[in-house]
């Protein structure tokens, strides 16, 4: 199953909608990849044991792990971390997520600065290049959990919009013209 992901109508409508425009514009999976998104679909319900998941995370040096519970139920300040997890901010390392129960929408920034919408449901890992701009929310089931992989120790600093002379926001700028062309291992 692919992963859906969409060009956003900008409102004021509850964050936890679709948003999509009138008429839906999808964007594929390829373009994601342009963007610097990768995507893999694995089996949630194997974590443990997926070998895939396990060649994925050598490869790609993801040495930490841990789980984050987002729904009202179960996290602290539950309103307060929504709101800023959903603050349009980049990273200085790339932002790793395997959800495992529920779903969610990462919001991207493309070329153009237009908002797409990734929905990311059970058995879906996404990676966010370093420097990209982009936000997260829940959507209307208020539940996700995620596995959440980091190269070494894991570091949660977001630096909120506007980052231009960030060495990462530069070096995304930058890559975003040198992969014109170039393939993307995920699927």
């Amino acid at each position: 199953m692919a992963i859906e992901a969409w060009f956003m109508e900008e409102n004021n409508e509850d964050k936890r909608l679709p948003h999509h425009r009138s008429p839906k514009e999808f964007v594929s999976i390829s373009k994601l990849a342009e963007l610097g998104v990768l995507y893999w679909n694995l089996n949630p319900n194997d974590y443990e044991n997926d070998k895939e998941l396990q060649k994925i995370r050598e490869s790609r040096g993801y040495n930490y792990m841990d789980f984050l519970d987002l729904c009202p139920e179960r996290m602290e300040n539950y309103e307060e971390k929504l709101n800023n997890f959903f603050t349009e901010h980049i990273h200085a390392d790339e932002e790793i997520r395997y959800c495992l129960e529920g779903s969610g929408y990462f919001d991207v920034r493309d070329k153009d600065d237009r908002w797409i919408r990734i929905w990311i449901k059970e058995g879906d890992m996404i990676v966010l290049p370093a420097g990209i701009y982009h936000r997260f929310t829940l959507d209307t089931g208020n539940y996700v959990k995620l596995m959440r992989l980091f190269v070494g120790e894991p570091v949660w600093a977001a630096y909120n919009r506007p980052q231009e002379d960030h060495p990462s926001r530069k070096g995304y700028v930058r890559s975003l013209t040198e992969k014109v062309g170039v393939s993307i291992e995920a699927h």
